[in-house]
């Protein structure tokens, strides 16, 4: 759920923090007021586009802050996040953040980390659904509706499915694919492979090799030099009169003689004797190394051509010696492979017309249910858009496949037809991008949906995004999310003009119905109606007050005597009758 918005210098709003509350929200206030501001705001956090204009007058910068959360949200949003190097939700909140300047500067933050634009939209599809005169709107979108009816028939397990039978053969293809070449490429793909593998094989390469070999060739480079060093190093601990241990034995001399003199100095014998130890100790170890040090050219030769010849292979292959040996072996497959290819292209073709079979069982199963589940669908968005004011209606679902002839299908036309002549090949229909329903339809089976909407009898059914009403359109989303309460993943919906052109019975109705699907997901709703406020279980009212010289609105929870006094106003003004009539109506809701 929404549970904070904090908008900032948006237009007429100087700075507002809304708190909401879980269920059913209300915002209603004058024509003029301020209501679309909150619209506005959820727009911006969610990444809609953010014109200039809408920063407040006098101010360089505007920003939305709205914290979601997010506990029982369905959708991977923690998946999600990882995925994008996100910071994750700390006590099960989520926090978008976006500003923008007057210079056209734009930010956007997900849990203070920095992200894009289209990031934050991805992420905010799954979490806001509004429903009124703006573009976010996910119904509207074909793919999404076709996810929406398998939602309706709990057809997930069976799509994802699908998808996996898609993927896999989408593999496959990838390895025909490379298999698949003209005798000249595979005769020269043949003899680059083999090439390849016999000059990393040749190498006998060790993963541990390189360091092993960098330190000989330095040693034996610096053979000389090194020798010297040592030599120099043992003529001055003990190869001269002068030597430190030729000293070391006239300094022990005389410490015998002072322990002697005085028994009380007897530590620094003993210390001595360490020292002399230690040093006799060095001269053995450092008379070794010089041993081993040999002034070799051919070894250093040697040496030298192994080292130029990692390199060589490495500038080739790889980074480091084991990524030219993980080279080695992944090119030794592919020649395998090559050298078999006609064995390994009757594996895949036979790999490829088994998954064929089952694609078409799989995409016929899941057609067959969808066909099956649209009247149900149809049937029952009538019967709520019928509850709505739309007596004399009209909601059919079409359906089109890949591979077959569109057909309609709604709870008065029946099961529409296909045409056998239009058959083809699943995995031609895998393949097409621009079929029904664009590239979304091969993992999602082989069909694509359009919601159809008649408002008036006599009218043709038209797509649910030709609906020119803002008014029509929220109720045809009202019916269906009604319907779809139960399945829907959005955890926040927002209605915005769904009372335009009803009262009455209907506007009970829309009330009625926006408190039903509140009991399971969080409901913003913007009204100018009594009846549709009334059901609410939180209100808040949009004014717009004078404060130092300017105007700014403000959005403010109503306690339940201003709340009596706000529907008072919305039914005609601040009269006894007015007064009594808002009172009834809470009154009838709370028996309710």
């Amino acid at each position: 759920m929404l549970a904070t918005l904090r908008i900032k210098n948006l237009a007429l709003v100087a700075d507002l923090t809304l708190e909401l509350q879980p269920g059913y929200n209300v915002i209603t206030g004058e024509t003029g007021a301020g209501k679309s501001i909150l619209i506005g705001a959820l727009n911006l956090v969610l990444g809609e586009r953010a014109e200039r204009t809408l920063i407040r007058s006098g101010s360089e910068e505007c920003s939305v802050e709205a914290v979601f959360d997010i506990t029982e949200v369905k959708a991977p949003v923690k998946g999600f996040l990882h995925e994008h190097g996100l910071e994750p939700c700390e006590n099960g909140q989520l926090l978008l953040k976006r500003s923008f300047t007057a210079a056209g500067q734009n930010r956007q933050f997900i849990n203070g980390s920095p992200t894009t634009l289209s990031t934050l939209k991805a992420l905010g599809e799954w979490l806001v659904d509004i429903h009124g005169p703006h573009e976010h709107q996910s119904l509207l979108h074909p793919g999404n509706q076709l996810s929406i009816l398998d939602a309706f028939g709990g057809l997930e397990a069976e799509r994802e499915a699908f998808a996996k039978l898609v993927s896999q053969r989408t593999a496959l293809e990838q390895e025909k694919a490379a298999l698949i070449v003209d005798e000249q490429t595979y005769a020269r793909q043949l003899d680059l492979l083999r090439f390849q593998v016999s000059e990393i094989s040749g190498a006998r390469l060790q993963p541990e090799e390189e360091e092993q070999l960098e330190q000989d060739f330095r040693r034996a480079s610096n053979a000389a030099r090194l020798l010297q060093l040592s030599r120099a190093a043992l003529d001055s601990l003990g190869e001269n009169d002068d030597s430190l241990l030729t000293r070391a034995g006239a300094i022990g001399r005389a410490l015998q003689e002072l322990q002697r003199t005085d028994p009380a100095s007897g530590p620094l014998l003993a210390q001595h004797e360490q020292a002399v130890a230690q040093l006799s100790e060095l001269r053995s170890e450092l008379s070794r190394y010089s041993s081993r040090i040999e002034a070799d050219p051919g070894r250093l030769q040697q040496l030298e051509e192994r080292v130029n010849f990692i390199q060589s292979l490495k500038r080739k292959y790889g980074a480091t010696v084991a990524d030219v040996i993980a080279f080695g072996e992944e090119a030794a497959r592919k020649l395998q492979s090559l050298e078999q290819r006609e064995t390994e292209l009757a594996r895949i073709a036979a790999a490829l017309d088994q998954l064929d079979t089952e694609i078409q069982k799989a995409g016929d199963r899941l057609s067959e249910h969808r066909r099956k589940l649209i009247p149900r669908l149809s049937k029952a968005v009538s019967q709520q858009l019928a509850d709505l004011g739309f007596k004399q209606s009209r909601f059919d679902i079409v359906i089109s496949s890949a591979f077959e002839n569109s057909a309609l299908v709604s709870g008065k036309q029946g099961r529409g037809r296909t045409s056998e002549s239009t058959i083809q090949h699943p995995a031609s229909c895998i393949r097409q991008s621009g079929g029904p329903g664009g590239g979304q339809s091969s993992r999602s089976g082989f069909d694509a949906i359009e919601f159809q909407f008649a408002p008036n009898l006599g009218e043709p059914p038209r797509p649910l995004r030709a609906i020119a009403s803002s008014g029509e359109l929220a109720r045809v989303m009202l019916a269906i999310k009604t319907v779809l309460a139960a399945q829907d993943q959005v955890p926040v919906l927002v209605f915005d003009e769904v009372d335009a052109n009803v009262g009455g019975e209907t506007a009970r109705a829309v009330g009625e119905k926006m408190q039903q699907i509140a009991r399971k997901r969080q409901v913003l709703c913007i009204t100018h109606l009594p009846q549709v406020a009334a059901p609410a279980s939180a209100h808040y009212v949009a004014a717009k007050i004078t404060k130092s010289g300017r105007t700014i609105s403000e959005i403010t929870p109503l306690d339940p005597k201003a709340r009596v006094s706000e529907l008072a106003r919305m039914l005609g003004g601040q009269t006894d009758a007015a007064r009594r009539h808002a009172q009834a109506m809470l009154a009838d809701l709370e028996k309710v």
